[in-house]
């Protein structure tokens, strides 16, 4: 890529009275590190890595302006007293000395603010609110989270207070109070929340808001109490601060949700109250269903549209967020549909975006898989943590340490363990030759891609990263003691992945039975007669050969139209692997159904990726059993029961998605071999590409 293929996301951008250095933004996330609305250490260290890898403005997540009431959190920074003013004055400082803007993120989170819950304290509200949320998602949540998720109000029911005059005039003088301190705190903008089911935002929409007074009813009026904040905010710090707001362009998933029309003029009087950015968002009303549609979306530039409309109608800059990657980040930038572009998720997985980017290096970008493993800490009132990158919230990780001694390290294993292990080595300086069976990078996450295509993406850059820093590869290599003995090495770190056997249930031999083992083999074109069958496993070494299947996109877009399977295929357990591949058989026309042992479906997926998940599956077709004991498969059918009831389901074709376990035999025959050696990724316990880099990270590190 040129150096200059982002150079209008590079430009400088003005915001009111800020000039940003570029037009990159990281929104605000919540990290939960604050004691009792004070800024520690770890926050600032956080946020001052986003800012030194080039951000051009830095959000901070929720600050209450009344702290501790209407807060979500007691881990979240205050805005309501001035004791709270030098720790904002650090994290600002700090920011600008690493080259970027600071923005304080200003809130009353109404009626989440789990705080004012736990501590008996009524949760404001324009009115009653009319509805109650289909919670039913939460049948697939643990026992673990769903006690998690409840210590957050201490279990209490939540008890609504309807906003009187008195009490909007409070909220008013408080913003304007809690912007005062901001400024104070030398940061260069303030974002007015008025969106994501916070206090302004449920005033802007007819579900929430049935008031009949000046607040109520028309839109200028369900409005009126964003513009009163705006306005006062303008005018006590005007002059000093930035002031964007954020609306969502449209919430999804309830009759009386806010419209884009009505976003569209809601933006219209915040520019006029003072608004100096519009920051648009998107919102699905009910966190346990619509949570993947807003705030957190699965769609690339998912409110890319919406702002776009916003921007036609406003004078002022418009900032999207929403997986605004950068390739379509600069492309609504050259169209003039927006402004600015928030990059969240991606900046948590690479701070670095930014610098990588500017400096032509495009290809060196750590990706954000979409896994939403960080956002789901949130529902728990923890701190984030990021599949791809372990030093997410432990920024002490880098730079690096250089190895004090370079030693030659053979990597057993090219999944994301073994590819992950390999460049942390050689970045700190060490000699690494990887080994590998298969005849591709990729491992298990190669065939992962099929159902999770953004991991395809993750897969490109670590391959990108092997032949950047150029790391020995051996490929189609069986690794024995013999082979890696002949290697000469001073260490062996083994990252071979986890096993999946057969079931041992009846007819768990039968050749109409699959594994994700044998799949992955047939996909390769290594299966045998035996394992996948005459036909199947021939089709796979023709793909081999061909060259065809070496392309997950070409298998993902040419298996809509050609499948090598009967009609009917039966899933047995429904955790990660099984639902998303149920749910990918079924998008290709098969009859799928799922067979689960226990209740919850898509263990370990994150909660919101995996509620969405379970809803895409019955969408699609897959009939869902839980709770179930598997009695026999036969050569068409699969038996089983739940409770007393028996039941079967026609199978042309059985996967059985179940059983993976952990195991490193080669680990023991090089131990016994006198050859030193650690075991990493699912070869040492199942925690999938999580487990895999975090546990890789762990090694290599220190080796």
């Amino acid at each position: 890529m040129k150096l200059n293929s982002f150079s209008h996301l590079m430009a400088p951008g003005t915001i009111g009275p800020m000039e940003a250095h570029n037009r990159i933004v990281l929104p605000a996330m919540d990290m939960n590190v604050s004691e009792h609305g004070e800024i520690e250490q770890a926050e600032i260290d956080h946020y001052v890595a986003r800012a030194a890898g080039g951000a051009g403005l830095i959000i901070t997540g929720a600050c209450a302006i009344a702290f501790p009431h209407g807060a979500a959190s007691m881990k979240e920074p205050g805005l309501s007293d001035d004791k709270y003013i030098p720790g904002l004055k650090a994290l600002a400082d700090a920011v600008h000395a690493a080259g970027s803007k600071l923005c304080i993120q200003s809130t009353h989170h109404g009626k989440v603010a789990r705080v004012d819950v736990a501590n008996d304290r009524p949760v404001l509200a324009p009115n009653q609110p009319g509805y109650s949320y289909d919670m039913s998602a939460l049948a697939d949540s643990t026992p673990t989270e769903l006690g998690k998720m409840g210590a957050a109000t201490a279990g209490k029911k939540i008890i609504y207070r309807d906003m009187t005059a008195e009490d909007i005039s409070w909220l008013v003088s408080t913003w304007a109070d809690a912007a005062e301190r901001i400024a104070k705190a030398g940061a260069d903008a303030i974002e007015i929340h008025a969106a994501h089911g916070y206090i302004l935002g449920v005033f802007l929409n007819q579900r929430d808001n049935k008031r009949t007074d000046e607040y109520g009813g028309s839109l200028a009026n369900r409005a009126r109490l964003a513009c009163e904040v705006i306005s006062a905010v303008k005018e006590r710090v005007g002059n000093k601060l930035a002031i964007l707001v954020r609306v969502a362009g449209e919430e999804y998933g309830q009759e009386g949700g806010l419209t884009l029309p009505e976003a569209i003029e809601a933006s219209k009087l915040f520019e006029q109250a003072g608004a100096d950015a519009i920051h648009v968002t998107g919102w699905g009303r009910n966190p346990f269903d619509n949570f993947t549609d807003g705030p957190l979306p699965n769609k690339v530039g998912a409110y890319l549209e919406n702002a776009a409309e916003i921007k036609k109608h406003v004078k002022v800059p418009v900032i999207a967020v929403g997986r605004m990657l950068p390739k379509v980040a600069e492309k609504a930038l050259a169209a003039g549909q927006i402004d600015f572009a928030a990059m969240g998720r991606q900046l948590l997985a690479d701070p670095e975006l930014p610098n990588k980017i500017r400096d032509g290096k495009f290809d060196q970008v750590r990706p954000c898989i979409n896994c939403y493993l960080c956002v789901a800490e949130n529902f728990f009132d923890d701190t984030p943590f990021c599949a791809v990158n372990p030093a997410l919230g432990n920024e002490a990780l880098l730079p690096l340490k250089p190895a004090s001694l370079t030693k030659h390290v053979v990597v057993v294993g090219a999944g994301p363990a073994g590819l992950e292990t390999a460049r942390v080595l050689t970045e700190r300086g060490h000699r690494v030759t990887i080994v590998d069976k298969a005849d591709r990078l990729g491992g298990t996450m190669w065939f992962s891609t099929m159902t999770t295509p953004d991991n395809e993406r993750l897969l490109r850059w670590f391959k990108s990263e092997i032949k950047r820093l150029n790391i020995a590869v051996k490929l189609n290599t069986p690794a024995t003691v013999d082979t890696i003995r002949a290697l000469h090495p001073d260490h062996v770190i083994v990252a071979t992945g986890a096993v999946r056997p057969k079931p041992d249930f009846p007819g768990g031999d039968l050749p109409n039975v699959q594994t994700g083992d044998t799949l992955r083999a047939m996909m390769l074109g290594t299966a045998t007669a035996e394992e996948a069958g005459a036909v199947l496993s021939t089709l796979g070494k023709l793909g081999r050969l061909s060259g065809v299947t070496k392309s997950p996109e070409f298998v993902r877009q040419f298996t809509k139209f050609w499948l090598p399977m009967g009609k009917d295929v039966v899933v047995i357990g429904g955790s990660l692997v099984g639902l998303e591949l149920a749910e990918f058989l079924a998008e290709r026309g098969r009859s799928v159904t799922l067979l689960h042992e226990t209740q919850q479906l898509g263990l370990p997926l994150a909660m919101p990726r995996r509620w969405t998940a379970v809803k895409d599956a019955k969408d699609h077709g897959v009939k869902i059993h839980r709770n179930v004991k598997i009695t026999r498969i036969t050569e068409k059918a699969v038996e089983w029961t739940e409770g007393e009831q028996s039941f079967s389901a026609p199978a042309s074709m059985v996967v059985y998605a179940d059983g993976t376990t952990s195991a490193a035999p080669l680990a023991d025959e090089l131990r016994a071999a006198d050859i030193s050696c650690d075991v990493v990724g699912d070869a040492g316990a199942v925690n999938y590409i999580h487990g895999a880099i975090h546990s890789s990270w762990k090694v290599s590190t220190e080796l």
